[in-house]
């Protein structure tokens, strides 16, 4: 990096931050504080909740998924709207009836305190594990290619978000994610057009569809009910719409973001704007991933894109081995290179037969690719086993930083920073005004005043962000980012969600039936999870989200009709 990318680096986060907690300095009363005072219009609203769950994670897992697996992760998302849908008819209007600062408080007026508390919980625990790893996420991946100190790393990103968290609430929250998100939406359209540009001079877009085509990486829909599968169009609009209610429904760290919104409508239109945009844009993210395989089409691409990876093989016994795949691959390459060019002249040149069958010479090259990679790994795993070994997270930021020009890779790390900090702050906020709220205030016994209620929320809100920089600072990489936030939360989100539509819509089950089912579901996900993880049973992780909130209101219905009239509702 040159002195003109730390100086765009440098003053656009310094600028998001300053700006925050300028305009947002002094709120005086809960109101403010934790719902903005109700003040904000609904496409602040929409870009609240985009930003929220556009995390860094979002654009260096999303673009290398879309590198290495193709279009087909889009699938996940296909059951935003029908989730946009029904928050915006149910959840929007009793949310905002009650007046509720979060939405574990309807819990008590329908069930009782335990069942609020329980809610509440269940949701500290899975949402400050993901704060923690929205932290960690960036700052692994640029320490690893940039050299930089992760520990510091992780720290400095902490601090940056509490500072204008703390400072100014939910207001100082969704007024930064306007900027992040022009941030993220200038940086990220930026790179698409610079990988177009160098394309060679004779391949244009439609050329770079068609070799992305021909490596089968615009295999958008898939039908199949295949549960090995994780992504298919059942398993999106079933499995992602449970996630996405969960989520968006109940999960605070959204939730908070269209309370504060000035009435029902600018909720509703916000949650809508979403939803609108969320495909479009997770289907721009992963077409710059195509893209980026592409490129790597027509110029050459490292064995293993973790750079730390690379050097500890490299120092050991296994250097030798390491490099005659390098030199396999170099070769492969340049087969590539020509097929390439040839399908872009002429998609009956791609074809060759052999044994009677016919061949395309992209897609076989791109199977040797991956095989040569695949060994590349298992090396990787013999030589240096604590090194991360899947590199899908490190695609975009190695062609950022060895492909853009100079003050635009200041620019990208802005945009994969400024979506750290914006899904952060958000959890952050929730996380705290969750625990002030739920917790705190409903147990208080003496006078809670609005500078003590402020006073505790802030407190709480430092609190949460110092675990989630110790959370960052003592976690590992999973497979993929992206699908580990996924995980965390379908772990959770299918028993949080049933018990809400247990609240809405099954009104003969009172608490004490809730209450024990939650407790029981959530043992249960947990443990077909582990199966899950160790392969013992082969089941698309999506799914824990429909099983967990059709376990619960199944379990709970069972408990009511044992219990009978005994089990009242609290009052």
């Amino acid at each position: 990096m040159e002195t003109i990318d730390w100086a765009v680096l440098a003053f656009t986060l310094i600028f998001i931050v300053v700006y925050g907690t300028y305009k947002t300095q002094g709120s005086k009363n809960a109101e403010e504080y934790i719902k903005g005072g109700n003040s904000s219009k609904w496409w602040t609203v929409g870009l609240s909740v985009m930003a929220t769950q556009a995390s860094a994670i979002t654009f260096l897992s999303t673009t290398g998924q879309g590198f290495y697996d193709g279009m087909g992760f889009v699938q996940f998302y296909f059951g935003l709207p029908i989730a946009m849908v029904i928050i915006c008819l149910v959840f929007i209007p009793i949310y905002h009836r009650l007046k509720v600062f979060t939405a574990y408080e309807y819990l008590e007026s329908r069930f009782d305190l335990k069942t609020r508390s329980l809610a509440a919980i269940l949701f500290l625990i899975q949402r400050s594990l993901a704060a923690g790893i929205t932290i960690y996420a960036p700052a692994i991946i640029l320490s690893a290619v940039l050299g930089w100190d992760l520990t510091m790393l992780n720290i400095l990103i902490g601090i940056v978000v509490i500072i204008y968290t703390v400072s100014g609430g939910t207001k100082a929250v969704s007024i930064t994610q306007k900027q992040q998100m022009a941030v993220i939406f200038a940086g990220m359209a930026i790179a698409f057009y610079l990988i177009l540009d160098k394309l060679p001079e004779n391949i244009n877009f439609t050329d770079a569809l068609s070799i992305a085509g021909a490596g089968e990486k615009m295999n958008l829909l898939d039908f199949s009910f295949d549960l090995s599968n994780r992504y298919t169009v059942w398993t999106g609009l079933l499995g992602g719409t449970f996630l996405m209610l969960s989520y968006f429904g109940t999960d605070q760290s959204q939730v908070q973001r269209y309370l504060s919104g000035k009435n029902v409508k600018e909720m509703q239109m916000g949650l809508l704007f979403n939803g609108a945009l969320k495909i479009p844009m997770q289907f721009f993210i992963l077409l710059v991933g195509v893209m980026v395989f592409v490129f790597y089409q027509f110029n050459s691409a490292p064995l293993h894109f973790n750079p730390a990876a690379t050097d500890a093989v490299k120092s050991s016994i296994y250097a030798s081995e390491f490099a005659s795949l390098e030199e396999q691959l170099l070769t492969n390459q340049e087969l590539q290179k020509q097929a390439a060019f040839n399908y872009a002249q002429d998609p009956t040149l791609d074809t060759y037969e052999r044994d009677g069958e016919t061949l395309s010479y992209i897609t076989t090259y791109e199977n040797r690719d991956k095989q040569l990679r695949k060994k590349g790994k298992t090396i990787i795993a013999k030589a240096a086993p604590e090194v991360e070994n899947n590199d899908k997270d490190y695609v975009f930021i190695h062609f950022i930083l060895n492909n853009l020009p100079n003050g635009l890779i200041g620019l990208l790390l802005a945009v994969i920073l400024s979506a750290a900090m914006s899904s952060t702050a958000s959890e952050l906020n929730a996380l705290g005004a969750t625990t002030a709220v739920d917790l705190y205030k409903r147990n208080y016994k003496g006078e809670m005043t609005d500078a003590l209620y402020v006073k505790s929320t802030k407190g709480f809100t430092l609190m949460w962000g110092i675990l989630a920089i110790i959370v960052a600072c003592t976690a590992s990489l999973f497979e993929n980012l992206i699908q580990l936030v996924n995980i965390i939360g379908s772990i959770f989100y299918g028993n949080i969600l049933g018990i809400f539509l247990l609240a809405f819509f099954i009104k003969f089950v009172k608490s004490n039936a809730v209450f024990i089912a939650a407790l029981i579901t959530q043992v249960i996900i947990i443990i077909v999870y582990g199966l899950i993880h160790y392969d013992i049973i082969e089941f698309p992780y999506l799914w824990l989200n429909v099983v967990g909130c059709g376990l619960v209101m199944g379990l709970a219905m069972l408990l009511q009709a044992s219990f009978g009239s005994s089990d009242k509702d609290y009052v």
